[in-house]
């Protein structure tokens, strides 16, 4: 007798093969039979007319706060998630000295715009070294599993203190130090090390992060302290994806150590032409695993009365008399008429962007969310497009729609390569075999993005609502959201239904699968805000053998823990 079998759905496999019907058995915390009808169970899950899949690996994310407080970490266990890799972009909580707890926080708050005080509040610190901070987050028992990389931010500050983010050149024997940390995390059962070179990503005063402008010596040094380990993945985010000198040290890296590195391109160049996709191709011509990291969208900023900005977010009648107030009581003074007319006649005092340079023009790349969100609009469902066949200015179009739902109306900007209207360049990209799916940022950007949804999103809008042209086939989407991830991080213990291994799997309502708007709940610690978006459609969701979610809702089983790289990646808990 199996301890839970599910029942006649469609399986999708995870291996990229056509979807067929049968059940799938469970003893323990491992899949004992897949396909076929299968003998008596002790619990039983009816998903005839259901999708059955792998859980999802979700290879960006930033939980590391949060995996200390939070047993759910939602929202990206609303999303099919199972399993989340965290310490991405070279933020993280370790290693780091006794007095370097603040200094850590505000660079996860200015990287990540996650709040300094939930974070100060929720984190407790029981560790200094790596593989403390390992220990603690194994402690916890939560709804997914959760595994790391050692952040270069934190390594840096452990070694260089106050010298970590300024122009100082580190010397041979600061650069072995760092190094022997990141060996020792990598060893000790991280999954990698992550480093960020973009000059979008600054603390909370403004400082470039530790590593930004860091020399070829140290980039590769540092990664070089994986060689001869069996594991370790290596995450660079950059401005300069193929630049010559980056490319050079990535490509020796990934030669002397037969080590993957996943690349995170934060240039707008990056998401034009074909510059991504030959990255990915030379890497795979020459047998290097050098993989691109894409979303199934532009990241997109979101822009409304209960996010962190919107277009009139710098005038000064709203700094003055209405950023402070309540949602409520915002939308009660936007409705008068002489704070509309004052509003409208401003201009604002932001000195840099789009919204600066031509906020009407900026109009026709944002767009209104409502309430079931078109992420591949067209240019007339944008603000500047509906104002146009209404008659009135695009800021003023603006202005009232950001008072629909009482003010809870979220406005869609993408970010990257949106000019043309549709995602071609996405599905071009996507379908490369060197290409992952990433960057959800689950946990992160508390107050300006929400795409935690992703896997939704992918399996939603790619395989079955896109109409803009050519859709992907259910079963090469759910293989890249898990066999794929998974492999990449070397989590070869999960992604597909296959006796033996993980019982990480979701039974999807497709029919039903749905994305809401995000909405801003202030759910975190020292009641922080953060935006969230849920879903309808996970019938239920099942982790190491144990149904954590039903019908969108948590079951209070929390079977997940620390998956530790390198020691065949099973959970030691």
């Amino acid at each position: 007798m199996r301890d839970l079998i599910i029942r006649g759905g469609t399986i999708v496999d995870g291996s990229g093969a056509t979807p067929f019907e049968g059940d799938v058995a469970i003893d323990g915390d491992r899949i004992v039979a897949v396909g076929g009808k299968l003998g008596p169970s002790r619990r039983e899950i009816d998903a005839r007319g259901r999708l059955v899949t792998p859980g999802f690996v979700d290879i960006h994310t930033h939980y590391d706060g949060q995996a200390t407080w939070d047993p759910l970490l939602a929202p990206s266990s609303w999303h099919g998630v199972t399993t989340a890799v965290m310490g991405n972009c070279g933020v993280g909580f370790a290693p780091v000295r006794p007095d370097q707890h603040q200094f850590l926080i505000e660079l996860m708050e200015g990287v990540e715009d996650i709040p300094g005080s939930a974070l100060a509040e929720g984190i407790d610190w029981k560790w200094e070294r790596f593989p403390e901070y390992l220990d603690a987050l194994e402690a916890m028992p939560r709804a997914i599993d959760v595994g790391t990389q050692v952040p270069h931010g934190a390594v840096r500050a452990y070694v260089l203190g106050e010298r970590c983010n300024t122009d100082y050149v580190p010397n041979e024997a600061e650069i072995a130090e760092m190094a022997a940390l990141v060996r020792e995390g990598v060893a000790a059962g991280a999954l990698g090390f992550s480093t960020s070179r973009t000059l979008l990503h600054r603390d909370v005063r403004g400082v470039h992060v530790p590593g930004t402008f860091a020399g070829s010596d140290e980039m590769l040094a540092l990664g070089l302290a994986m060689k001869g380990l069996s594991h370790g993945v290596y995450e660079l985010v950059s401005d300069h994806l193929g630049d010559d000198d980056e490319w050079a040290w990535v490509k020796d890296f990934a030669r002397q150590t037969g080590l993957p590195v996943t690349l995170v391109a934060t240039s707008a160049g990056a998401y034009e032409g074909d510059k991504m996709y030959n990255i990915a191709e030379e890497s795979r011509v020459q047998g290097m695993e050098i993989r691109p990291q894409i979303a199934g969208r532009p990241t997109g900023v979101l822009h409304g009365l209960t996010s962190s900005f919107h277009v009139f977010s710098g005038h000064p009648t709203y700094r003055r008399e209405i950023a402070h107030l309540s949602l409520e009581a915002k939308v009660a003074a936007m409705r008068r008429p002489e704070v509309r007319a004052a509003l409208l006649a401003e201009e604002t005092t932001f000195r840099n962007g789009p919204m600066a340079a031509n906020p009407s023009e900026f109009l026709y790349r944002v767009f209104p969310l409502g309430e079931r969100p078109n992420y591949e609009p067209d240019r007339a469902g944008s603000v500047g497009g509906m104002a146009d066949q209404a008659g009135v200015t695009p800021l003023e179009m603006m202005y009232d729609l950001l008072l629909r739902e009482g003010g809870r109306e979220l406005f869609y900007q993408p970010l990257g390569g949106y000019f043309t209207y549709n995602f071609d360049f996405f599905r071009k990209n996507m379908q490369h075999p060197n290409v992952l799916f990433g960057l959800s940022d689950g946990g992160a950007h508390c107050g300006v993005i929400a795409d935690a949804g992703m896997p939704t999103f992918i399996l939603t809008h790619w395989g079955r609502d896109r109409t803009k042209g050519e859709r992907f086939p259910l079963e090469f989407l759910v293989r890249k959201l898990t066999r794929d991830t998974a492999m990449a991080y070397g989590l070869a213990d999960r992604g597909q239904l296959k006796p033996g291994l993980l019982a990480d799997l979701n039974v999807i309502d497709f029919d039903h699968l749905r994305l809401y708007r995000p909405e801003a709940v202030y759910d975190l610690p020292a009641g922080g805000r953060r935006l969230v978006q849920r879903a309808d459609g996970y019938s239920q969701t099942v982790k190491s053998g144990q149904v954590t979610f039903e019908s969108g809702e948590p079951t209070g089983a929390l079977p997940g823990s620390l998956v530790r790289g390198g020691r065949e990646a099973r959970i030691l808990a």
